[in-house]
């Protein structure tokens, strides 16, 4: 295991290595007071540095913190094929407010830092593509590694390496692989460059935490994908500060997701607290929430136990799409188009919707539990990015997507058409869309994708340990990318005056559960909903608060929409229970919004109509702002041309509550 203090120095190999794939070994070593003569690989130098003391006072009703658990760097293969030079330390940078750099050259920097990040790249050969970038290297002697040579020399970062670089990435990794099998290269090697990457990794995040104002998470993530058309990845997030293993678990070991769990387990009983967060469910083929295990057998309480104790948490949107549900799985909701990316994978197949999304596995594990089961599928939920240069893309109007200099602008993005007068450049792209007056697009999956979520808790404090504990308890919340605060508490104690109390959440806390929690029946009662948002100052105001009810009922799931707060003094039909249309518009022109309409805050205490104290059910809160521009009509309206014509020309950015399961067992 690595045990290291908040803030140390590694000195490996694998790190000197990858310092002078930058051209700058001697300096960068200098900068992080590494000695580049070093040649040990399994050495760490631990040199206490000290930090400013710092104090705050905790809140015991909880602050709202946003943050990106998803965020990959240069040490993940794909990410360094698509020319991406930033390191671990970067990315904090650019989360903390600084600026770092686009592959492509321009600047990249956040309106308003984060409150904690993690840096998440795929453990598979981390920093193997740099090291087989680099001619001087044993690894970049292999076939393999030839495609990769000099990739992000600073001569190669035009249109012209697009296809280099696709042949090189792609095959990279099952070549990789035959090489070790072949003995060409020993899989010793290959771990030893990985530990020097994820050394570098574990002492970004330990130099760039500083408690009470910024967390750092040490994370990676586990991939795996290629044998079935879709992909089954997680997030892996540490939540301490001092014991590490040497290298992550990764593909290299199994692709069994289940595997995956036991090395956790293992890592807990050793003392070190982890989680998995599955993402991109939208996008694997419907594999993320099938109903077997990974031998394709029926669930058990021990499959149930192990996935709930190691997995509380889904990513309920992020650049390649929105996993909440699918507009053929929530024929009644008509708000479930949204964002919806529906390729599979890496492949450019339709992803199969049933067990792919959020909300049908949340009913399942209704009935799953029904069975005797268990409920697997009892996790909160987060929003991130998936980034793959090391600064997420949150706001539509501020929107670079996430594959470096593959989708570096409107054109590759196929947002703007392609100029007649270049068209020869962009033969590279297999899929071309041309509307009805001619203009042609470049198509596939990166029009379908959209800006970066964003996870947000509620935590005591900026740290490690208070944002970690939220997690576990599932007091979080998803967004689309503005920092819209929602709240949600469930009770059978409250009453109308809550709303206009000073200590509303100190009440609630004491009176009822939280988001995550699960709510036990209390004689038939009735429970109240307690729930609240409020509006990011700095984009659209708020329009409508809504619940989303899954229920059990004679043995089958259903769900049910419910708008139960309205902006503009506008009041809920009680026949429809929907919200009049506040009339927010869109000036597609230039993307200007109607003044004053919404709300800044909406909040109400709600009962369900239709309640059954016999019936098995969950709750969560889903608010959506006034219509606005969708990034790719913003990248048309700095172009000059007309949107193209079937993508949608706007979008309600929203926000997600973790649900709250109400138990008629008591």
């Amino acid at each position: 295991m690595i045990q290291l203090p908040r803030a140390t120095t590694l000195n490996t190999t694998g790190l000197i290595l990858i310092a002078f794939l930058s051209g700058c070994a001697e300096k960068e070593a200098t900068d992080k007071n590494i000695d580049p003569k070093t040649t040990s690989t399994q050495q760490v130098i631990e040199q206490e540095q000290t930090k400013e003391a710092r104090s705050w006072t905790p809140d015991p009703d909880r602050v709202a913190y946003f943050g990106d658990l998803h965020v990959h760097t240069t040490y993940s293969f794909d990410a360094f094929s698509f020319g991406t030079m930033a390191t671990p330390s970067d990315a904090y940078h650019y989360a903390k407010g600084g600026t770092i750099k686009h592959p492509s050259g321009y600047d990249l920097k956040l309106d308003k830092p984060l409150d904690f990040y993690a840096v998440t790249d795929h453990a598979m050969y981390l920093g193997a593509s740099n090291v087989a970038a680099d001619t001087t290297t044993a690894l970049s002697k292999l076939d393999a590694a030839k495609p990769l040579h000099n990739l992000n020399a600073p001569d190669n970062f035009g249109i012209d390496s697009f296809i280099p670089r696709t042949k090189a990435f792609r095959p990279f990794i099952p070549k990789l692989n035959a090489a070790v099998k072949k003995g060409e290269i020993s899989a010793q090697a290959i771990a030893d460059i990985s530990k020097g990457a994820w050394a570098e990794t574990i002492q970004a995040a330990q130099d760039n935490y500083v408690p009470g104002e910024f967390t750092t998470f040490v994370g990676y993530e586990f991939t795996t994908s290629g044998e079935a058309p879709g992909s089954l990845h997680r997030n892996v997030i540490f939540r301490g500060s001092d014991n590490f293993p040497d290298i992550p678990f990764s593909r290299i070991n199994s692709p069994n997701p289940e595997d995956l769990w036991d090395w956790m387990d293992t890592q807990r009983a050793n003392g070190v607290e982890i989680l998995a967060i599955p993402h991109n469910s939208n996008g694997s083929g419907g594999q993320t929430f099938e109903l077997t295990n990974w031998a394709g057998d029926p669930m058990d309480t021990s499959y149930t136990e192990q996935r709930r104790r190691n997995e509380p948490l889904a990513e309920i949107t992020q650049v390649k799409g929105t996993s909440e549900t699918h507009p053929s799985l929530s024929l009644n909701d008509e708000w479930a188009d949204f964002e919806i990316a529906e390729y599979s994978g890496a492949l450019y197949g339709v992803s199969k919707p049933s067990g792919g999304y959020i909300r049908e596995a949340l009913k399942n594990g209704l009935s799953l539990e029904a069975q005797g089961v268990g409920n697997p599928f009892k996790f909160g939920f987060i929003g991130s990015s998936d980034t793959h240069v090391g600064a997420g893309a949150y706001d539509e109007s501020n929107y670079f997507s996430k594959v470096g200099l593959f989708d570096a602008n409107g054109i590759l993005r196929g947002s703007v058409p392609i100029p007649e007068e270049t068209k020869e450049n962009y033969k590279f792209s297999p899929l071309i869309y041309t509307d009805a007056n001619g203009r042609r697009f470049i198509d596939g999956k990166f029009p379908t994708w959209g800006a970066a979520g964003l996870a947000g808790v509620w935590a005591e404090e900026n740290t490690r340990e208070s944002i970690y504990d939220a997690f576990r308890r599932k007091e979080t919340f998803g967004t689309s990318g503005p920092r819209i605060r929602v709240r949600f508490f469930a009770g059978f104690d409250f009453d109308e005056s809550i709303l206009n109390t000073g200590d509303m959440v100190t009440q609630a806390y004491q009176n009822g559960v939280p988001m995550g929690s699960d709510l036990i029946a209390q004689d038939a009662k009735i429970p109240n909903f307690l729930l609240w948002a409020l509006r990011d100052s700095d984009t659209a105001p708020l329009q409508r608060l809504q619940i989303i009810k899954a229920w059990l009922e004679d043995g089958q799931s259903h769900e049910k929409v419910f708008d139960v707060a309205c902006s503009d003094g506008l009041t809920v039909d009680p026949a429809t229970h929907r919200c009049p249309d506040n009339e927010a518009k869109v000036n597609i022109t230039d993307c200007s919004i109607t003044a004053d309409t919404g709300a800044s805050e909406l909040k109400t205490l709600w009962k369900d109509p239709e309640f059954n104290p016999e019936n098995s059910a969950l709750y969560y809160v889903r608010v959506l702002e006034n219509p606005t521009c969708r990034w790719s009509t913003w990248d048309a309206v700095r172009a000059g041309t007309e949107p193209r014509d079937n993508l949608k020309k706007t979008i309600q950015e929203r926000a997600w509550s973790s649900p709250i399961w109400y138990n008629p067992q008591s």
